[in-house]
C-alpha cells in the first residue's frame, strides 16, 4: 500500500482502517475521503483540493444496494487524473460506523446519512419543538450504529434557567450518562464549550429536525458563515430548513464535521442493538422480573410495571419503547420479504437473458 501522507490522516483515516486495509492498492491509485455526494458523481478529496469522482462500471454496477455505494464519509479507492482535477472511484473501503434509517415513506429500505462518523451530536430546540420521542429516536438511530451520541439544546436564550434546568431533567430521566450542553446561537453561549469538546482527526456529525440551528451552530464553528441560514419565524419560533445535501467539513481546530438535512421521518429497520443502549433502563427492570417469559402487561412480580406505578419509569418512555419495538420488528419482516422478491427477480432476469444467449 502506499504510504499515507498527513493530509489523508488529517481527514480522519486512523489505526482503525489501517489495519482494516487487507489488500494493497494499485501503486497509480490513492485513498481519498468522500466529502459529499451528488445524483451522479461524488466530490472526494486526498487531503489537497476536492475533485469530481465518477464511479467505476464495476463498482456501479455490481451493488446489489445502494448501502454499498459511496456515502458522506466513505474511504474510497480513486485513481486521479488531468492533474487531480477529475477521478474514477474503483472500491468502497471497510466503514467504522454506518448512519442508517429506513427510507421515508411506505418503501422498506435503508438509507445511509452518512459513514465513518465517531460522534454524533443531536440537536434538539428547546422551544416549541423540543420533543423526547424524537430525541429517543435520533439516539435508538446513533446507537445502533455504535457512535457517541451527544446532546446539543438551542435556542436556550428563549428560556429562563428554571425551564432549560426542567428540560434538561427530562433527558436525564431518560438518557442519565449522556453528555448535555445547552446554547444560543444568537448569544454565543456555550458555543465555545461545543468547539472545545471537539476533537481533531474525529468526525462528527450534525442531526436535528429543519430549523433547530444545525447550519447556524456549522458557522459559528467555522468563526465564519459560509453555509445559508434562514431567520426565525416570529409566529413560531421556528427555525427553517436550509441544508439540502450532506458534506464533510475540516474545521480550523482539525474536528470534521458533516451537516445533514433535517429528517422529517426517522423510521427504524432492525435496530434492537440501539433500542437496548437507548432503552437500557427498561432493559435493566425487566431481567428483575419475577417470571422469565413476563409480557411486562399485567403480570405480578413484573419489575417494569411496578417501576411504573411508582412513578420510577415514565409510562410515556415505556410506551415509546414499545411503539420502536413493534415498528422495527415489522420493517425488519418487509424488509426480509423485499430482499427475498428482490433476488428471484434477479435470477428470473438472469435466466431470460441466458435463455436467449442461448437461442442466438
Amino acid at each position: 500500500m502506499n504510504t499515507l501522507p498527513n493530509d489523508i490522516l488529517a481527514l480522519g483515516y486512523d489505526e482503525w482502517f489501517q489495519m482494516k486495509m487487507t489488500c494493497d492498492i494499485p501503486e497509480q491509485h490513492d485513498i481519498a475521503r468522500v466529502i459529499s455526494v451528488h445524483k451522479d458523481s461524488c466530490l472526494i478529496s486526498k487531503g489537497g483540493p476536492n475533485v469530481y469522482a465518477e464511479l467505476s462500471g464495476k463498482l456501479l454496477y455490481s451493488a446489489e444496494t445502494s448501502l454499498e455505494l459511496p456515502a458522506t464519509g466513505d474511504w474510497v479507492e480513486a485513481a486521479f487524473y488531468d492533474e487531480n482535477t477529475h477521478a474514477i472511484i474503483y472500491q468502497v473501503f471497510p466503514r467504522k460506523t454506518e448512519l442508517k434509517r429506513k427510507t421515508a415513506g411506505k418503501n422498506v429500505e435503508f438509507q445511509l446519512i452518512a459513514a465513518n462518523i465517531d460522534f454524533a451530536l443531536i440537536i434538539q430546540s428547546l422551544n416549541e419543538d423540543f420533543n423526547l420521542n424524537r430525541l429517543e429516536r435520533y439516539l435508538v438511530m446513533v446507537n445502533e450504529a455504535g457512535i457517541k451520541p451527544i446532546i446539543l439544546l438551542s435556542k436556550s436564550d428563549l428560556l429562563t434557567e428554571s425551564e432549560k434546568t426542567e428540560r434538561i431533567t427530562q433527558i436525564q430521566n431518560i438518557v442519565p450518562k449522556l453528555n448535555i450542553i445547552a446554547f444560543s446561537n444568537n448569544s454565543g453561549f456555550h458555543v465555545d464549550t461545543i468547539h472545545e469538546q471537539m476533537q481533531s482527526g474525529k468526525t462528527y456529525c450534525l442531526l436535528g429536525s429543519s430549523g433547530v440551528g444545525k447550519t447556524s451552530l456549522l458557522n459559528s464553528l467555522c468563526a465564519k458563515s459560509n453555509f445559508q441560514t434562514a431567520p426565525i419565524r416570529e409566529a413560531d419560533g421556528k427555525g427553517r430548513h436550509t441544508t439540502t445535501s450532506r458534506e464533510l467539513i475540516r474545521l480550523e481546530s482539525g474536528a470534521l464535521v458533516i451537516d445533514t438535512p433535517g429528517m422529517r421521518e426517522l423510521g427504524n429497520i432492525a435496530v434492537q442493538k440501539g433500542i437496548d443502549s437507548t432503552f437500557s433502563d427498561i432493559v435493566e427492570l425487566m431481567d428483575l422480573c419475577k417470571y422469565h417469559n413476563c409480557t411486562h402487561t399485567n403480570e405480578a412480580g413484573c419489575a417494569v410495571l411496578e417501576a411504573i406505578n411508582k412513578g420510577s419509569l415514565s409510562e410515556h418512555h415505556y410506551q415509546n419503547y414499545l411503539r420502536m419495538i413493534k415498528e422495527s420488528d415489522y420493517n425488519a419482516m418487509s424488509y426480509v420479504e423485499k430482499r427475498k422478491k428482490d433476488k428471484a427477480l434477479g435470477k428470473f432476469y438472469k435466466s431470460v437473458t441466458n435463455a436467449k444467449n442461448k437461442y442466438k
